[in-house]
């Protein structure tokens, strides 16, 4: 990457460039990933600059939740302690790498999506009905609101959205259970005082 304040001396920086990488140090250059463009548009290591700012980029974020579903995949038979330690590290490699970003706005939501994930792998997990009853009521939601769920037979991506569902695993209890945040990691990079 080489900056300069104006499109002209781009391109004259750009062919001295060129010139000096395969005269003298007898390199090839690749001309698909060469291009003059304004710092705003460059995408790199995974960040962009809109502004005078840095946030992840569009496709980090999609590869971020390409694999959060990989992980929370409905199909994939493992418990969920293993999930859970998977998931969370990766949250926090992802977060260790991209927590520079000072884009906050989507993580909340981003937080809610992971948790959902969460829920339905559980869900799906307590397949019976008895099952889902019996551990609704364990985790603290009533009979008239665990027995209606546990009957249901909408899937479990849809089951989570049900009050009894939220209220049992709430985000306390995810928590404890081993689950990281995102906002919450992305909060302790950036105000380490609190």
């Amino acid at each position: 990457m080489i900056f300069v304040k104006s499109r002209r001396a781009g391109l004259r920086v750009g062919r001295s460039v060129v010139r000096f990488l395969k005269q003298r140090l007898k390199l090839a250059i690749n001309r698909q990933k060469s291009r003059l463009v304004r710092a705003e548009k460059c995408e790199y290591l995974g960040f962009i600059f809109p502004g005078k700012r840095i946030i992840w980029s569009p496709d980090s974020l999609e590869n971020f939740k390409y694999n959060i579903r990989r992980l929370t995949a409905r199909s994939w038979g493992i418990s969920m302690k293993l999930r859970l330690q998977k998931l969370s590290s990766y949250i926090r490699g992802w977060m260790n790498y991209y927590a520079l970003s000072k884009y906050y706005r989507p993580l909340p939501e981003l937080d809610e999506w992971i948790r959902r994930r969460v829920r339905m792998c559980y869900m799906k997990q307590w397949r019976l009905t008895r099952t889902r009853i019996r551990n609704l009521l364990k985790l603290g939601a009533s009979k008239s609101q665990a027995i209606p769920v546990g009957m249901s037979c909408k899937g479990p991506w849809r089951l989570v959205r049900t009050y009894a569902t939220q209220l049992g695993m709430n985000n306390i209890w995810l928590k404890e259970q081993g689950l990281v945040s995102v906002r919450e990691l992305w909060i302790a990079f950036h105000y380490p005082n609190g």
